[in-house]
């Protein structure tokens, strides 16, 4: 079971952020009087608690459980949100974030005081302890947080009490490990000669035996020449038989070498194909070494800021966008500092006093917002803030006085701006512990300056202030997916590939998916809960130089859907390839439009490939008028592995069936509540042999989904197995009642059981 419970931690670290990050959403909309789904938040508090038993984590259970009934009390109007109210749950919120992060320092975490006795105190009506004293570390005054220790990006060797133990190493190591595995690779590509030869000595071997079989064919000759010879006394006659005698052991002697070089040609094969796929994986996960996702370097920093705040009596509301994007490790680190300093900064020049923010119809809380996004080849971290904004008057005085602008100067506003990354500057009247020593946005531009790039301060819009820190990408690795497109008719298809950051998802397009809006291409598609449809362009029609169809094979259309911004594009392809961690590099300075290109990696077989630009793709497919009329294209069949559908809203439960499932060959579809599963049946149902599903689900429950099925003539022979933690006789027995053909409870769950389950209705 440690497999199990291993599994269900990393399904649990992604879940717990998914709950916080929708509660701390709604929590922003109702302090803005925008409308928040209570609802959702108090079915997210309940999940979570679930999840956390399910990891055995009774300290962010308790957290969760008071969570749920405080947001039970929103949802039946006996309870408000003011402004107490939100920093006693962002207070919980937090401390479950910090339990969830300081897992590999502390298995076992007590449950944190100062939440449990705010959350205690606002569901008993009582004076809400202060907790901004029970949150104040003792240190020093000038000793400011650290962030969250980095987690390993893959799990180390098993320690003897079964825990996973990890080895930090320095990255020059792992550096130098990936670059060996890639020199690897070029050498082994000298197996390939020898291959070829063993091949031609083989050719050759079997040339030589069908001369030998030439010669074989005339011995019915030789052999009644011999007889005459030696009848007539003549002595050729026995030297004749000997040569015959000759003849048949070269035969079987050169019978046998052949089939020695055939054995080592086919060993030599299979050798080569088993080190192939032992290399690429090695090469594959020396180079996830290197890459791991911004949340683990700048995920702590929400916990962080909000602590810096509560020290200095500030109120301030965080959002972290695009920490899921996968970054090299070294860049990474590169920026940690100087992003933690331009958030310092935020907090010192950003806030405002809450009457000055309520007379300009601001919630009372600074709203900060650090998000990293992938732009063709360059990372991009935004720390954006919606306070007072830059005082380009005062900055300018600064400057005259430190002698950086000269007498009589007017410089323009962006020069302005610029000044505050000058080592020293500060506007700040006094030194806190938050800022005024004028170091803060100077080791943002130096870090940026070692990284061949550049930050930025320009005022944001309504209100606030924007610094902006870009560094290029090029010659580092990257997820890439790799594709296939015929750039014209008749060619040959070529390989291209896709930032990773910039794909939202693989499409699969059938007839009934496609559609047509003002004469262009359209994909329907699921998006936030609502069918949408979206362009869809070939990207044939993109790169080439001219309209192409749609490319149709197998009656389906294979299409990338590609983030632009707040927008989504999709892009069809000839193939969808393989997903891969590569290194790459700059774009080719000449051929081909530099808006389409950011950068080139290296294939498998060592021919270079393009990355393109998704949003240079996307600005293309706006201009309309690229797609013909689909043209089918022959495909070979795959042999069909039966397929299940896993029904949960629990991202936990979700990852851990899917992964079993997976690993033990079955082709795997989840949906995330029963009306979710329900409509993908009624549109898929042909494709799926099995439904393992929960019953708590919100929309339809794991009953409700049931009924529907056992009352669809299409899907009631459909087998279904309910796995949820309703173990009560009264629930097993309605839900067999209602026509499931297993039951099987989570408090026993055991992946076995579940595999002969399935195996047996299948």
């Amino acid at each position: 079971m440690d497999d199990i419970r291993q599994l269900l931690l990393a399904a649990f670290d992604a879940e717990h952020r998914e709950h916080l990050a929708a509660i701390r959403a709604a929590l922003a909309a109702a302090e803005a009087g925008r409308p928040a789904d209570w609802n959702d938040v108090f079915r997210r508090a309940h999940s979570l608690k679930g999840a956390a038993r399910a990891v055995d984590l009774p300290a962010v259970e308790e957290i969760a459980h008071r969570l749920e009934a405080l947001f039970d009390r929103m949802v039946q109007g006996r309870t408000g949100l003011d402004r107490t109210t939100a920093g006693v749950v962002n207070l919980a919120l937090d401390r479950i974030e910090g339990l969830v992060a300081g897992l590999a320092e502390t298995p076992e975490p007590a449950p944190p005081a100062d939440a449990i006795a705010a959350l205690d105190a606002c569901l008993s009506g009582a004076p809400v302890p202060d907790a901004g004293a029970t949150t104040k570390p003792e240190s020093k005054p000038e000793t400011r947080p650290e962030p969250v220790p980095e987690r390993a990006p893959e799990p180390g060797p098993v320690s003897q009490d079964g825990a996973i133990s990890y080895l930090r190493i320095a990255s020059d190591q792992v550096e130098s490990l990936s670059k060996a595995v890639h020199d690897l690779t070029a050498v082994l590509q000298g197996q390939e000669a020898i291959g070829a030869a063993v091949a031609d000595l083989e050719s050759g071997a079997r040339a030589l035996r069908r001369s030998v079989d030439t010669v074989q064919g005339r011995t019915g000759e030789m052999v009644a020449l011999a007889r005459r010879l030696r009848e007539a006394g003549d002595p050729a006659g026995i030297a004749l038989d000997g040569f015959v005698d000759r003849v048949r052991r070269l035969d079987g002697d050169l019978r046998g070498v052949i089939r020695g070089i055939s054995g080592l040609a086919r060993g030599q094969s299979r050798s080569t194909g088993a080190v192939d796929t032992a290399l690429r994986r090695l090469r594959d996960d020396a180079d996830r070494l290197l890459l791991v996702p911004a949340e683990t370097v700048f995920g702590g920093y929400g916990r962080m800021v909000r602590d810096i705040a509560r020290e200095a009596g500030l109120a301030v509301e965080v959002r972290l966008d695009g920490l899921d994007l996968q970054v090299d490790r070294g860049l990474l680190q590169a920026l940690k500092d100087p992003v933690l300093h331009a958030l310092r900064n935020t907090i010192s020049h950003g806030a405002e006093d809450p009457e000055a923010r309520r007379a300009a119809g601001k919630p009372e809380a600074l709203a900060v917002t650090l998000s990293v996004a992938s732009k063709g080849s360059q990372l991009v971290v935004t720390i954006r803030d919606d306070g007072r904004g830059p005082d380009l008057a005062r900055i300018l005085e600064t400057g005259r006085r430190q002698g950086l602008v000269p007498p009589g100067a007017e410089p323009g506003p962006d020069e302005i701006l610029d000044l505050v990354f000058t080592p020293g500057f500060s506007t700040a009247t006094a030194i806190d512990r938050i800022a005024g020593r004028g170091m803060g946005l100077s080791v943002v531009a130096e870090a940026a300056r070692s990284l061949r790039g550049r930050a930025s301060l320009r005022p944001a819009e309504p209100s606030g202030a924007e610094v902006t820190i870009t560094v290029p990408l090029s010659a580092a690795r990257q997820p890439v997916l790799l594709v296939e497109a015929a750039l014209a008719a008749g060619e040959a298809p070529q390989t291209f590939g896709l930032p990773s950051g910039a794909v939202a998802g693989l499409l699969r397009l059938t007839a009934r998916d496609l559609a047509s809006v003002a004469g262009e291409p359209g994909a329907r598609i699921k998006q936030g809960g609502r069918d949408v449809v979206v362009p869809l362009v070939p990207l044939a029609s993109l790169l080439g130089s001219g309209v192409a169809p749609l490319p149709l094979r197998d009656g389906l259309v294979r299409a990338v859907l590609l983030r632009c911004g707040q927008a989504v594009n999709a892009l069809a392809v000839d193939r969808l390839l393989d997903m891969r961690v590569l290194l790459v590099g700059p774009a080719p300075p000449f051929g081909g439009d530099s808006t389409l290109m950011s950068g080139t990696v290296m294939l498998a077989d060592e021919t270079p490939a393009l990355v393109l630009d998704p949003e240079g793709l996307c600005a293309r497919a706006r201009t309309g008028g690229l797609v013909a009329a689909p043209v089918a294209t022959p495909e070979r069949r795959t042999v069909r592995v039966p397929t299940v559908l896993v029904v949960d809203d629990s991202i936990t439960t979700r990852t851990l069936e899917k992964s079993i499932l997976e690993a033990h060959g079955y082709r795997v579809f989840v949906c995330v509540d029963g009306q979710d599963a329900l409509d993908r049946l009624r549109r898929d149902g042909a494709d799926i042999d099995l439904v393992v599903a929960d019953v708590e689900m919100p929309r339809l429950d794991g009953f409700g989904l049931l009924q529907a099925l056992k009352a669809d003539p299409g899907l009631t022979r459909l087998p279904v197995i309910l796995m949820t933690s309703r173990g009560d006789p009264a629930d097993i027995r309605r839900g067999l009642d209602l026509g499931a053909d297993a039951y099987i409870t989570k408090q026993k769950f055991d992946q076995r059981e579940l595999l002969d389950t399935i195996g047996q209705l299948l």
